[in-house]
């Protein structure tokens, strides 16, 4: 069972996840009878045992941050370490910079013991306007007993006024992930470990041309490597799946943003549309490949009262070009959209999918969100009746409340394949998913 952490404040990694299948109970007649009513009860009751754990830590946290802010009020904050409060219950509304750490502990059969933590730094660059965005600065670092590792560093950074906007990311990742084949019907039973060394470099910036509208440039590099020892599994005899062994492309190309949001960590209303182009070619030796990767993603913000935020979000990914790397297909499945689909199950040369999300505000320091979706891959011909579904919801916990800063819980929900468990998956992330 593996928790992971994600970053929805820049351009942070979007790692493999690990999901919990769960039973649902599919109610076959409109009668109802004591057999079903049992079925029902059982399968519940299933549900509820295979997710305790998950419960537990929810529980636990909300409950110790309910106590600490209980002690503070009544001790004065004499109680709880100085570093402790300015981490998870920060109240200064003078634009400081804050700094939050999250430990991480999981494990899985493939890597054993998984142990590392994540990190957020966040600051402004100008103290005196109100409309400059919060900056940041992401790290996640993480070792296993069985020798895999991942390690990434993102920033966020917003000049005064917002006149222009860097991003940059590198990262390193050592991991196994899991392999379903390409397509929008994959099977679990042609699941396969498949070894993944990456290495990545990003670079963006955006300069504000006119009112709300951003010009910019996007450009990186990434080098991907792969192993898998099962010569007579679905990802060495598939002859869709291109580029087994891996590849190394730079890439470089336009990138257009218009940002009407009041705020760029927890909007509450406005819109962004933000979209690119990575002209990619090949290096070393993949030095022949030449292709594109089209992205574009529109959200929408409408504060419905005081306390209730109304999100919606649309997105479209497509593959460019005569070939298709299979590490390069839009993928469907991330803590982002289409929460509850295991990242890479489904991909292919084209990705669409859109989502709901409504946020309530309980008080200042937590939050409530449910969300509903649906989205496919498929290679060329988009078919509304290959869409999936998607829903779920969460628990929100603003430790910074001047930069609207938290950290979400999340559970997504997905289809039930023919044969095989619904699936769905957790999720513990800093920043809203959209």
């Amino acid at each position: 069972m593996q928790v992971i952490f994600f970053n929805k404040l820049g351009y942070g990694p979007l790692w493999n996840t690990h999901f919990i299948d769960i039973n649902r109970y599919r109610r076959k007649s409109r009668y109802f009878d004591e057999k079903r009513i049992f079925n029902f009860s059982n399968n519940f009751l299933k549900f509820i045992f295979a997710h305790i754990s998950f419960m537990r830590k929810v529980l636990a946290f909300l409950i110790i941050i309910s106590i600490t802010e209980s002690l503070q009020v009544v001790n004065g904050q004499n109680m709880v370490p100085k570093f402790i409060r300015r981490m998870y219950f920060n109240k200064d509304t003078s634009k400081h910079s804050s700094f939050i750490y999250l430990p991480i502990l999981t494990s899985a059969p493939e890597t054993g013991i998984e142990i590392g933590g994540a990190g957020l730094y966040s600051f402004y660059t100008d103290t005196l306007h109100h409309d400059t965005r919060v900056s940041s600065i992401y790290g996640y670092a993480s070792l296993t007993t069985k020798g895999q590792n991942r390690l990434s560093l993102n920033t966020n950074y917003w000049t005064p006024g917002n006149k222009l906007h860097y991003t940059a990311y590198t990262g390193v990742i050592n991991f196994p992930s899991d392999f379903y084949g390409i397509g929008n019907n994959t099977h679990l039973a042609d699941k396969e470990h498949v070894g993944e060394h990456r290495y990545k470099l990003t670079f963006g910036i955006e300069k504000l041309a006119a009112s709300n509208v951003y010009i910019g440039l996007v450009s990186g590099a990434v080098k991907f490597n792969f192993e898998n020892y099962n010569l007579y599994g679905i990802f060495h005899i598939d002859p869709l799946v291109e580029n087994r062994d891996g590849g190394e492309f730079a890439y470089i190309g336009p990138s257009f943003n218009y940002d009407t949001r009041n705020n760029n960590t927890y909007t509450t209303k406005g819109m962004i549309v933000t979209a690119y182009f990575n002209a990619m070619h090949g290096v070393l030796a993949d030095n022949g490949y030449v292709g594109g990767f089209f992205n574009i993603e529109y959200s929408q913000f409408f504060a419905l009262n005081k306390k209730l935020v109304l999100g919606v979000d649309v997105q479209e990914q497509s593959l460019v070009g005569g070939r298709s790397p299979f590490y390069l297909l839009p993928q469907m499945g991330s803590d982002e959209m289409m929460r509850g689909y295991y990242s890479g199950r489904y991909r292919d040369r084209n990705f669409i999918a859109g989502q709901t999300e409504l946020r309530y505000r309980i008080n200042p320091r937590f939050g409530l969100a449910g969300f509903v979706g649906t989205g496919e891959v498929f290679h060329d011909t988009f078919s509304a009746q290959q869409l999936k579904p998607n829903y779920g919801g969460g628990i929100r916990y603003f430790f910074d409340l001047e930069k609207g800063l938290s950290v979400r819980f999340d559970y997504g929900v997905g289809q039930k394949p023919t044969g095989e468990e619904r699936e769905s998956g957790f999720y513990v992330g800093l920043g809203q998913s959209f």
